[in-house]
């Protein structure tokens, strides 16, 4: 099932997790409804359900809401629920895969049978994993702009895309001057933001506790820290042009501009899967224990996420990697990561195990997503390039920069530190644990070396398992 994703520790933005999207059943006809990034539903009365594809039910919410082709290609059909989330094929029958719902969830989660027995999936007409950033941003339909906004601000709102502060407050000043309108001197802004702050700005900046706003409570005492960094950013939001094409009043400028600023997430587009890794050992006893994880991948790579502390704790390009997973029937369920790293100043190869029983869905992403980076690198001739079915008209985008996010303690950098992982070093000398030997890498499913920096390692004949 290629651009599957799960998510059983972290629901999606919108919990829908009794609602149907089947409505009735008859001989031949069914209302079904489809549901919408702000949690709007789209009704359909269709024939024939049961032998229905995705790819017609698709066709079918584009037209309802009278979307522009690119819709075709950046949006997918979800089946989803707070234990599972799978990203359909055009020619899947989501009637069909409901119905089979149980049997997905025993063999890709980890939920106890009475929730597996009450969860019900509904449709969602939700981003395409597979969509590339670069074509999103030529995007010119501003309802299509609008479902994109809708659903990155729900990421970011649920810290499913965790982010550091100043950067939710950017954020959340984009969705303050689309709700509330420009920002008026003298007019009571801040009362507003109070009122709604989840709105704007991620739960655990919004916590009150004994008062985000307890200082307001004093005579003279300063708004919170969220709420006064959000003001502070609405303050400073210059308006935007619009565009040739656009009306005055159009919106378009700020979807897009916070779709731009989502874009500098290396994890923006992503699919999750729920997991679990080894904590670092600790204290006299070498306790050590699991931690829950988000994996996340996307065209761009996989990262892994606590899911807890709301921040990455390794993230990787697929040319910095080597992988494989493991199935239930060899041993545990496990997707294996393999990448360059040091140990005390040593360079060593290290391996991170994790827990998941979609790790065959991860695996299979990786791949899938490598084989669509390929083809999309391929030199072509520039009249084919300028023709291509892909091809969006227009000037060519600038050339893709890396995510700007890097300053120190960013949510967004890697903690190798606090990942627990079987370390190897050249010539097979063991620092800590070792795997059976290998000839090049642990893995053979991994980008050509040729193209990036990732360096396996050279064992000895003497490894031995750890």
């Amino acid at each position: 099932m290629d651009g599957t994703e799960g998510n059983a520790g972290q629901p999606a933005p919108a919990d829908r997790s009794h609602r149907s999207s089947v409505s009735s059943v008859g001989a031949r006809a069914a209302d079904v409804l489809v549901y919408l990034a702000d949690d709007k539903m789209v009704p359909l009365a269709v024939e024939n359900l049961p032998s229905l594809s995705a790819h017609e039910l698709h066709r079918a919410v584009r037209e309802v809401l009278q979307l522009s082709d690119i819709a075709l290609d950046a949006f997918a059909l979800w089946l989803a629920s707070p234990l599972l989330e799978v990203q359909l094929k055009p020619k899947h029958q989501p009637y069909k895969l409901g119905r089979q719902w149980p049997e997905l969830l025993l063999r890709f989660t980890d939920a106890p049978d009475d929730d597996v027995a009450m969860d019900e999936p509904s449709l969602q007409f939700r981003r395409n994993v597979f969509f590339p950033k670069r074509r999103e941003l030529q995007i010119r339909d501003e309802e299509v702009l609008r479902l994109l906004y809708e659903e990155a601000k729900g990421n970011v709102l649920a810290a499913r895309y965790p982010c550091d502060v100043e950067d939710c407050e950017a954020l959340g000043a984009l969705v303050c001057r689309v709700q509330l309108g420009p920002y008026q001197p003298g007019q009571p802004t801040a009362c507003a933001l109070r009122e709604k702050l989840d709105s704007f700005l991620p739960a655990h900046l919004c916590k009150r506790g004994h008062g985000l706003f307890a200082a307001l409570r004093g005579r003279g005492a300063k708004a919170g820290t969220g709420e006064q960094g959000l003001l502070d950013a609405y303050r400073r939001l210059k308006e935007a042009a619009s565009g040739d094409s656009e009306p005055e009043a159009s919106l378009s400028p700020y979807y897009r501009a916070y779709l731009l600023k989502c874009h500098e997430l290396p994890f923006y587009g992503c699919a999750f899967f729920h997991g679990e890794i080894d904590k670092p050992a600790q204290g006299f006893l070498h306790r050590g224990g699991r931690k829950p994880v988000s994996v996340a991948i996307s065209l761009e790579g996989v990262h892994v996420i606590d899911s807890r502390e709301k921040h990455v704790l390794l993230g990787l390009r697929f040319q910095e990697l080597s992988w494989d997973h493991t199935s239930p029937e060899e041993e545990e369920s496990v997707l294996w990561l393999e990448f360059d790293g040091d140990n005390e100043g040593t360079p060593v190869n290290k391996l991170l195990k994790i827990y998941s029983k979609q790790a065959e869905l991860m695996s299979s992403l990786i791949e899938y997503c490598i084989e669509l980076n390929q083809v999309a690198t391929e030199p072509a001739a520039p009249q084919e390039s300028a023709s291509g079915p892909t091809s969006a008209p227009g000037p060519s985008p600038p050339p893709t920069q890396r995510p700007q996010l890097r300053r120190q303690g960013s949510v967004v950098c890697s903690r190798i530190q606090h990942l627990s992982t079987i370390d190897y070093v050249e010539e097979g000398e063991q620092i800590k644990r070792v795997k059976p030997k290998r000839t090049t890498s642990f893995f053979s499913r991994q980008l050509s070396l040729s193209q990036g920096s990732y360096t396996v390692v050279r064992p000895t004949d003497s490894l031995e398992q750890g």
